[in-house]
């Protein structure tokens, strides 16, 4: 029986998507999504947060930087992947990644209403329905 590897995360975005265009004309997407928990001890409410590093490929990754900005929250479907790479000082480091295969925007209608300068803003209540509230990548659409 082979593994099963798939990770659902609901969280806010910790900044904009950073885009980069690879070798190729391949897209890729990255940025830091915030996940909370809250329990009691000792009668005293704890909320902790994890950070989770974000990844999304080619048509996945245009829509994230059209439509994603900081604060925003998003569900995420995806795997997890760790790759190495050596620093300056020719150290090897690892990185464990979630690598986004669909995500849906959760909030409501007035979360687009004031969107940060710089960020996709619809002329109209209608450009509304035009933007995708939840996007999946092709199969074969990933790198690997």
């Amino acid at each position: 029986m082979s593994g099963i590897n798939k990770v659902i995360l609901v969280g806010h975005l910790g900044k904009d998507p950073e885009v980069r265009h690879l070798d190729g004309g391949v897209t890729v997407a990255s940025f830091p999504l915030a996940t909370s928990e809250t329990y009691n001890k000792d009668g005293k409410r704890i909320e902790q947060t994890e950070w989770h590093n974000i990844v999304l490929w080619r048509g996945l990754a245009e829509v994230a930087s059209k439509y994603l900005q900081k604060g925003k929250l998003v569900y995420i479907e995806g795997k997890l992947r760790t790759r190495s790479f050596e620093d300056r000082e020719k150290v090897k480091k690892y990185v464990t990644e979630v690598v986004a295969e669909n995500f849906t925007i959760l909030g409501r209608r007035s979360d687009f209403e004031n969107t940060p300068a710089g960020s996709v803003t619809p002329k109209s209540e209608n450009d509304y329905l035009d933007a995708p509230s939840s996007v999946s990548g092709i199969a074969g659409d990933l790198p690997f």
